[in-house]
């Protein structure tokens, strides 16, 4: 059983071109005004796996509840990318496998936190805010390398220290120290989340490690290391 559901905003059935044209489209219309409710209970994180020898890729889904951060749900979603590896055009490879697994939530997140971009883009329409347009949902970019912009300032290896990510005049997002002297995660707006609430959440989901524990565990799941978990619905 279905349970969240996601808008049809557009085909999946394009081409390259055309992909390009939609995120041109859709882009005016993410929302950089902070949404969240208060206090935000439940945080979800999004991942895919590389395809295997058979060209299947996993989209998985992990709901954790805040603040002691527990696994609520774990959800995966097998199945064949149908738009090829391009850089910039990722969310039309991997959202559909990543929506097929948030579909099977039972518990609707208030955030989500996406192993992707936000409007740290090329046309300030990455993963995460296609995501986020697509499922009404607040989002989150949590990347682990820089797509576009360039860190401003100085960044302290001190743990939560973070600095502005800068693209052609525009703060396209924030590098982001989740733990001291390891290199910084780069944060993003994806939908309905101002950049300030999205470095504070993030690092309210942060657990010692690098990644963010929302898309850390959803790694492990869509990799096979975590079993799907929850009261309905498991894939």
């Amino acid at each position: 059983m279905k349970y969240m559901k996601y808008l049809s905003l557009h085909s999946w059935d394009v081409g390259t071109q055309e992909a390009v044209e939609i995120q041109r489209d859709l882009a005016p219309r993410v929302s950089t005004q902070d949404e969240l409710i208060r206090p935000v209970r439940y945080v979800a994180g999004v991942d895919i796996s590389p395809p295997d020898a058979r060209g299947n890729a996993v989209g998985a889904v992990v709901l954790l509840e805040l603040p002691e951060l527990q696994v609520v749900e774990v959800k995966v979603y097998k199945g064949k990318p149908n738009f090829p590896y391009v850089p910039g055009l990722l969310s039309f490879r991997e959202a559909p496998l990543v929506l097929e697994a948030l579909e099977h939530l039972v518990t609707t997140p208030d955030v989500v936190l996406v192993d992707g971009q936000g409007l740290a883009h090329p046309r300030r329409f990455g993963l995460a805010c296609h995501l986020g347009l697509l499922t009404d949902t607040p989002t989150i970019g949590c990347a682990k390398s820089i797509l576009r912009g360039r860190p401003e300032g100085t960044l302290s290896p001190s743990v939560w220290a973070h600095v502005p990510l800068v693209d052609k005049g525009d703060v396209v997002g924030a590098a982001v120290r989740t733990r001291e002297s390891v290199n910084p995660i780069y944060v993003s707006i994806g939908h309905k989340v101002s950049l300030d609430r999205a470095i504070e959440l993030t690092l309210a989901c942060c657990k010692g490690y690098r990644m963010p524990e929302p898309t850390r565990l959803a790694h492990l799941a869509a990799a096979g290391r975590i079993s799907p978990k929850g009261s309905h619905g498991d894939i």
